[in-house]
């Protein structure tokens, strides 16, 4: 430990001495190796500071103590004497499930100790069960429907009886409502979609395993062998390769029956779900309560954006064509749904001059994290304090713990960084919410305690975590999540933060992307990690730029996962037709390259499973929060004023206010398709005339 400590100090005199008038504390600590903590006392607060979580064996005590608080709100709720709302019984109800579930969840998957994994996997199988006892309670959902349907017996609010009707939906997705024959098919249903779902998901990321027979003799020697038969693991975007490109594009999306069965009876058992329970599709189903509010809106927008889009996607096409011809040299060559990512990649270099790891060194972690603190600050008047974490409170030693602090509120919660990779740790970038804020009953507010977990490489003693722009855009998406979580403050847990409709919970993360792309923003910490020299303004501006390039395309073609997505949960799904015969109308309507004959994609696009009939929540997303830069904070991102008032009119509703109410109000314009579609085609048009003035200026 003694030898451990002299290095730690060595590393940070030779590397951080010269940073302490340059670097925050928030950047020096997040630029130096996480210092490992030794317990003397062996006094563990337990994980996230509860007491009951000193050892894996506290879930069973939660597990019980929530058992026991259900039963008792249950007796609330149905009672004749009930003092209080029937909205803040049930809301508690959910805080208790949630306070346990969502912590179980989170370390089900992060734990890096088997003891912990399993002990929080069974109290979310635990909780699951007391879940599906509450959908069957019909004294409790009478009770409610009742206050539903005539009103409380106590005052409500608007926001009350907003809140009161998600919880009844809840209730009636589950068939509470429907004779009792009709309800226990709507669970079998229900258990043979997660079923049917969970086998599509697996089957989806299988190699492709094929006889050497099957496989052309000039595509054999790309891919490896296993005696005689050729194994294709994935597809090869960025071979320079053309003919390794198409190679794995056909070879690995070919046909499965079985995929093509799963995926077939899962939209036949999504669909006789929705009849079940009133709608006429499971898109209907799906979207009621959203910020689309129905199919057929989403429809007219999804129209009226490919019509925009065409002309603009065309020509982005017909450059990759050109590409092509003269890397190939065939006159004839055109691009393939297998190239747009390669020639993407090519085009930047380019034009650009990008290299792979050319920004690295000017996107230390620390400096990231300085620049999101004073974007922040510039904004909302908050700011992000490093604290040091007590014995026992995290689940591994390369954990930051971030107080959120607002220059006159105070404390706002709490965000836990699990930044790095480690084994077993899932690789993904996400947001947790541990604990939702809350109004309580004595008036204080429940603190939120939200997770960001990230894959970054572990600082080295040679220097610090460095980001490229991919990973700087998902640090400020994933905080622009844990931001909505901070800022939110509701009556009710059930909607707070980014407990919203889900074409609207994207709204905020996305939003941070503009700021993350934002040279102006980007400026203010963007400094070599040894130099401290600040990047150059032509860096700068080719970096901003080559997000940008092809974008018509590419938003066609999330048009067309959107469109394809909204077709399979449509009437479509009554009438059991091939997958691949609606894919292939879907794509020559909606997108500008050709359906590849005898490949079926979709039988590997998983999102199906987890956004049934909701894939075109991130591009709604995306236009409500190009929109909202547009107007507010395009012409200066540090805009206290329209900070403060997005706090106030957004951040703050959470899911308390049906989001497109949110979006008209603070926009000051009905939120039509056409609406929603010009303001992309906007910023789609203004990037594109961005890089044609810079691809001159460099000429």
């Amino acid at each position: 430990m003694l030898q451990f400590s002299r290095n730690l100090l060595r590393w940070r005199t030779r590397h951080c001495s010269r940073r302490v008038s340059t670097w925050t504390p928030l950047a020096t600590a997040f630029n130096a190796p996480p210092a490992r903590r030794i317990n003397f006392t062996h006094d563990d607060v337990g994980l996230f500071g509860m007491p009951e979580l000193r050892s894996f064996e506290g879930f069973y005590l939660l597990r019980d103590n929530v058992e026991s608080r259900t039963q008792e709100l249950i007796s609330e709720a149905t009672s004749d004497q009930r003092r209080r709302k029937m909205v803040d019984i049930f809301d508690e109800l959910s805080d208790s499930l949630c306070k346990v579930a969502d912590l179980a969840e989170f370390v089900r998957i992060a734990h890096p100790q088997s003891k912990y994994t399993q002990a929080a996997e069974q109290a979310c199988i635990s909780i699951c069960g007391i879940v599906e006892s509450l959908n069957t309670h019909k004294p409790i959902y009478k009770a409610l429907s009742q206050v539903v349907d005539h009103g409380d017996k106590l005052p409500t609010s608007e926001v009350d009886r907003h809140v009161s009707r998600l919880f009844l939906f809840d209730f009636e997705q589950c068939g509470i409502h429907l004779p009792e024959e009709e309800r226990m098919r709507v669970v079998r249903l229900n258990d043979y979609i997660l079923q049917l779902g969970q086998k599509f998901m697996s089957g989806a990321v299988q190699p492709s395993v094929l006889p050497r027979s099957q496989v052309p003799e000039s595509f054999r020697n790309y891919f490896p062998t296993s005696g005689e038969n050729v194994i294709i693991t994935g597809l090869c975007t960025n071979a320079e390769n053309v003919q390794m490109r198409e190679a794995a594009y056909r070879l690995y999306l070919q046909p499965s029956k079985s995929q093509e069965d799963l995926l077939r009876d899962l939209l036949l058992c999504r669909h006789e779900l929705a009849r079940s329970c009133g709608f006429d599709t499971y898109a209907h189903r799906a979207l009621k309560g959203s910020t689309m509010e129905n199919p057929e809106v989403v429809r007219e927008f999804i129209d009226e954006l490919s019509e925009k889009l065409r002309p603009r996607a065309d020509s982005d096409f017909a450059l990759m064509s050109q590409m092509k011809r003269r890397e190939g040299g065939k006159a004839d060559a055109r691009a393939e749904v297998w190239d747009t990512p390669y020639y993407t990649k090519q085009l930047r270099r380019q034009l650009f001059e990008e290299h792979a790891n050319e920004f690295l060194p000017y996107f230390s972690l620390g400096g990231c994290m300085e620049g999101l603190d004073n974007l922040l600050h510039a904004l909302y008047g908050i700011r992000l304090q490093n604290t040091n974490l007590k014995p026992g409170e995290a689940w591994h030693n390369d954990i930051y713990k971030l107080a959120v602090v607002h220059e006159k509120e105070g404390l706002l919660g709490y965000i836990y960084c699990d930044f790095y990779e480690r084994a077993g740790k899932p690789n993904q970038d996400c947001h947790f919410t541990i604990q939702g804020g809350k109004r309580m009953a004595d008036g204080s507010y429940q603190l939120p305690v939200v997770v960001v977990m990230l894959g970054l490489a572990q600082p080295r003693w040679s220097g610090p975590t460095l980001l490229s722009p991919a990973r700087l855009d998902n640090l400020f998406h994933e905080m622009g999540h844990a931001m909505h979580s901070m800022l939110a403050r509701t009556e009710h847990q059930h909607v707070t933060g980014t407990r919203c409709s889900t074409d609207f919970a994207e709204v905020p993360s996305v939003l941070m992307e503009y700021f993350a792309g934002d040279p102006r923003v980007l400026r203010t910490f963007a400094r070599h990690f040894q130099t401290h020299e600040p990047i150059s303004e032509d860096m700068l501006r080719r970096l901003c730029a080559s997000k940008n390039l092809f974008a018509a395309s590419e938003t066609q073609l999330q048009v067309f996962y959107s469109a394809l997505d909204q077709e399979y949960h449509g009437a479509s799904a009554r009438h059991g037709e091939s997958s691949t015969d609606i894919l292939r109308s879907v794509q020559d309507h909606y997108y500008g390259l050709p359906y590849v004959e005898n490949t079926a994609w979709q039988l590997r696009f998983s999102h199906l499973v987890g956004y049934g009939a909701k894939y075109y929540a991130y591009l709604v997303s995306k236009t409500i929060a190009s929109w909202i830069w547009q107007t507010y904070f395009e012409a200066n991102p540090f805009n206290r004023q329209a900070g403060e008032k997005y706090r106030a009119e957004i951040l703050a509703h959470g899911g308390a206010v049906p989001s497109r109410k949110l979006v008209a109000n603070f926009l000051q314009r009905e939120m039509t398709p056409s609406v929603l579609a010009d303001s992309l085609i906007t910023e789609i048009d203004a990037d594109e005339s961005k890089i044609k003035d810079l691809m001159i200026t460099r000429t």
